[in-house]
């Protein structure tokens, strides 16, 4: 059985790829690795503070820059070539920008708020028509700067996209420390851009397979601390957790459906691994699937009346669709020997999955949007695994192994950009997007 359909079942009695992380209170490091000449030039001024009090840490403008790079829909001005630093609309000569060839203009400063927050106002402007297309202002406590610039990246991506953006979003994974019986795990929670890592569950079994709630509150995931598989939800504000299952055989691949009341999950309850659904409220569990073959890797169709799922029905896994009520199997893939780990686009047009050809794994994007399916290769590596969309779907989060060393990297749905996201000491692997998150 191949490696990633492995952990899709689990990697049942733990025989999940090694993963040997450290120092999971780091920060992730960002090494871009790729770029677009058909990304949009954009200059983000660096952002100066105008108060009295002591300045806030963080470098607002640097954080837009980072975020705009990473979705490779932008190519920002490198620092040291913005001759100009205007921070509002008065200020701006637009014969510079012209000169240096951008598209897009971004002005601010920080300020003081009173009571210890700062005060950040901002301006976006297009050059070429010497219009400004943006002006808002955001406030925030110094520890709440990073978020502040994650809202400011997404609303500038969103004005000129017409895209929703997905940097002020969350991402999960999973770190190992030690090895055998002094083995460590840990889930941990951190930005869309790996900074503030938090660990939300500390193990000394095996943890797998963390799968966001549709509210960002809650994560399900696979642990193995009774012995056997079994599923917990960890809501991550209140740190309360919930065991929902623990059948016997294998309980794996949670996936919450789009209003949070259900869970598709891989059990062998009857003896062969299927997809059911279960009900949040009762626990009552709906077989989705009856057959003979490995079914795994639930996920759902945005409207949840649907379940996509991995099965080996056809002789290789591959990617089908079924009522999440249950009934009949469609094929979805049929490209490539052995398609895994399917996650799926908001609009159901798109799906992206570990892709498999002898040994190579590689990260492999289903465009369906224009009638016919076409197929494109997100990633270069030899063993990657586990994609997940942003919840925009401009963007995928997957694991990878250099070497000994297991690394995240971020790339651009269109494959223009991507960049490696490495815990400094360490490996770390089941990476998942989570949702949106609602400005309060």
């Amino acid at each position: 059985m191949k490696p990633i359909l492995i952990r899709g079942l689990l990697a049942l009695f733990a025989l999940a790829l090694p993963m040997l992380a450290s120092a999971q209170q780091q920060g992730l490091e960002i090494d871009i690795t790729g770029g677009s000449a058909q990304a949009m030039p954009i200059a983000v001024v660096p952002m100066p503070y105008q108060g009295s009090a002591a300045a806030p840490d963080t470098d607002v403008a640097a954080v837009i820059r980072a975020d705009l790079d990473r979705s490779g829909q932008f190519r920002t001005l490198p620092e040291r070539d913005i001759v100009e630093r205007p921070t509002r609309g008065s200020e701006v000569q637009y014969p510079t920008w012209r000169a240096l060839r951008q598209d897009f203009l971004v002005v601010g400063r920080v300020v003081d708020a009173g009571g210890g927050s700062y005060r950040v106002e901002y301006e976006l402007f297009d050059v070429a028509k010497q219009e400004r297309m943006l002006g808002l202002a955001m406030t925030a406590r110094p520890n709440a700067m990073r978020d502040v610039a994650h809202q400011m990246a997404d609303a500038i991506y969103e004005k000129v996209t017409g895209v929703r953006g997905a940097f002020w979003t969350r991402i999960a994974y999973v770190t190992q420390t030690g090895l055998g019986d002094s083995a460590r795990y840990a889930l941990v929670v951190a930005d869309s851009d790996g900074h503030n890592p938090q660990t939300v569950v500390r193990s000394n079994e095996p943890l797998l397979s963390p799968a966001w709630s549709p509210d960002g509150r809650r994560i399900a995931y696979v642990s193995f601390e009774r012995g056997n598989s079994a599923i917990y939800i960890q809501d991550i504000t209140s740190g309360g957790r919930e065991l929902v299952s623990s059948f016997r055989g294998i309980n794996g691949a949670p996936s919450f459906s789009p209003d949070g009341r259900r869970l598709a999950l891989s059990l062998s309850r009857s003896g062969n691994p299927e997809i059911y659904v279960m009900d949040l409220g009762s626990k009552a569990l709906t077989q989705v699937t009856n057959h003979f073959a490995i079914d795994t890797s639930p996920t759902w169709a945005a409207d949840g009346g649907s379940i996509y799922f991995i099965s080996d029905r056809g002789g290789r896994p591959q990617v089908y669709q079924a009522p999440a009520s249950g009934g009949s199997a469609t094929r979805v893939t049929f490209e490539g020997s052995y398609n895994a780990d399917p996650s799926v686009s908001p609009d159901g047009k798109k799906i992206v999955v570990a892709q498999g050809s002898g040994n190579v794994y590689r990260i492999a994007l289903l465009d369906r949007s224009l009638g016919s399916p076409r197929w494109s290769t997100l990633s270069p590596g030899s063993l990657d695994e586990s994609p997940s969309f942003a919840p925009n779907a401009g963007m995928v989060l997957y694991a990878a192994r250099e070497g000994r060393r297991g690394v995240l990297y971020s790339v651009s749905s269109d494959g223009r950009v991507r960049q490696r996201l490495v815990l400094a000491d360490g490996d770390v692997r089941e990476p998942a997007w989570g949702p949106f998150r609602e400005q309060r």
